[in-house]
């Protein structure tokens, strides 16, 4: 099978889809907007071919290169793991005659309103939302819904734009960073949701669920993501058979069932909190900061592989392990500036050496990243054990003992 990949050698595990489709057999045409020449020799060495782009999401030169390659030789799929990329990627797919996912279902699957409004309507518990135009659309939104409510991008990801207000001054912060007073923009506003947040991840093989993972936010990713004190962590369960999770998973194979998604990843997000259990939004490809490379480590597996087997086998046999639950702690500067160093690692490697996986630490003199930077956008660190309460607890140690100190 001859597989088209999108943006092959950025983010760092895109890497990891191309060696798994070049260790089941497949030939690999990357497409990417470096220079050939600023490929590594492992990628260049599981690479068929590669397509240099002056952008990914130049769906005309996106297309030219996929006619391209079509012109040498049969082209089977083109794929794309990276959300920002999703949409011209189908558009280029469907005007090249090439399977995969449709238009539609990547727009059920990026736009947010579109997305809610279809799944309430399939009997999946989501926030009353609407689409947002103008901000006065935002204001008559607000007086039938009431405060709290959640500014956000409808095709974002993440909590990129994303922004909760609590009262008149809030909405219109919120408003004017979407710059919605002077245009005509791309937005979703809904009610908030109260209670705790997580997410459900897949690997689908002919719309069957052949891997499903549950992982937690501590703490939300809106808190998170706006307060630099904070150390937050994901964690993935290697508790997901005990019956708590039951009502998730199902939930979570009813919305792939009714999107209709063949054979992809997908990442969901939910709360569950005074209302029950509610969806947030999903997306048709695996999750950010690179979370399948923890399902790979907690569950003694290669996701990838058994990725790159549904896709061009059409079927997949995941038999992960659910040795350990893994978490991602994100470790913040202290404040803006350069870095100047750190206290705590000895004594957390002392306590926790055996369980730690990657450590990322950026460099003495490094200038440190905004606080919303990401999960991965600052120091963080890899860990696993075969409890998931240890787990946490190891977590929260290391969130409060490790300090990126910077000036």
């Amino acid at each position: 099978m001859h597989v088209l990949f999108m943006a092959p050698n950025f983010p760092a595990n895109q890497r990891q889809f191309v060696r798994a489709l070049h260790a089941v057999g497949a030939r690999v045409t990357g497409i990417g907007d470096v220079p050939p020449d600023h490929l590594d020799a492992e990628l260049k060495g599981w690479l068929h071919g590669y397509e240099h782009i002056p952008s990914l999401a130049d769906e005309g030169a996106l297309t030219n290169a996929v006619r391209r390659v079509q012109k040498r030789e049969w082209v089977d799929r083109l794929e794309c793991t990276v959300e920002a990329i999703m949409l011209p990627t189908a558009r280029v797919r469907e005007a090249t005659g090439i399977p995969g996912l449709s238009v539609e279902k990547v727009l059920l699957c990026r736009d947010k309103f579109i997305m809610k409004q279809y799944l309430r309507e399939h009997g999946i518990p989501c926030a009353r939302n609407a689409a947002v135009d103008t901000a006065e659309d935002a204001r008559r939104f607000v007086n039938s819904v009431g405060y709290p409510v959640v500014v956000k991008p409808r095709d974002g990801a993440g909590a990129a734009g994303t922004y909760k207000c609590d009262d008149d001054a809030g909405l219109e912060a919120a408003l004017a960073a979407n710059d919605l007073g002077n245009a005509r923009r791309f937005i979703t506003i809904e009610e908030f949701v109260s209670g705790h947040e997580g997410f459900y991840d897949t690997l689908t093989c002919n719309g069957e669920v052949v891997f499903e993972a549950v992982s937690h936010y501590y703490p939300n990713v809106l808190d998170a993501m706006r307060n630099r004190w904070i150390s937050p962590y994901i964690i993935t369960t290697n508790r997901i058979d005990v019956s708590g999770y039951d009502e998730l998973k199902a939930m979570g194979r009813k919305v792939v069932r009714e999107l209709g998604l063949g054979t992809t990843p997908t990442h969901m997000e939910w709360f569950f909190g005074p209302k029950g259990l509610t969806f947030s939004e999903i997306g048709a490809r695996p999750p950010g900061v690179r979370f399948w490379d923890l399902y790979c480590w907690a569950n003694d597996m290669d996701l990838y592989v058994e990725w790159a087997r549904a896709l061009t086998l059409g079927q997949a046999r995941p038999r992960p392990s659910h040795t350990y639950s893994a978490g991602l702690i994100s470790l913040r500067p202290s404040q803006d500036g350069r870095i100047t160093g750190y206290t705590g690692l000895d004594d957390v490697h002392a306590r926790y050496g055996r369980w730690l996986g990657e450590v990322h630490l950026p460099a003495i003199g490094q200038r440190t990243a905004d606080v919303g930077a990401g999960y991965m956008g600052h120091g963080w660190m890899h860990v696993r054990h075969p409890d998931y309460d240890e787990c946490r607890q190891m977590l929260d140690y290391i969130g409060e003992t490790v300090k990126i100190w910077a000036a």
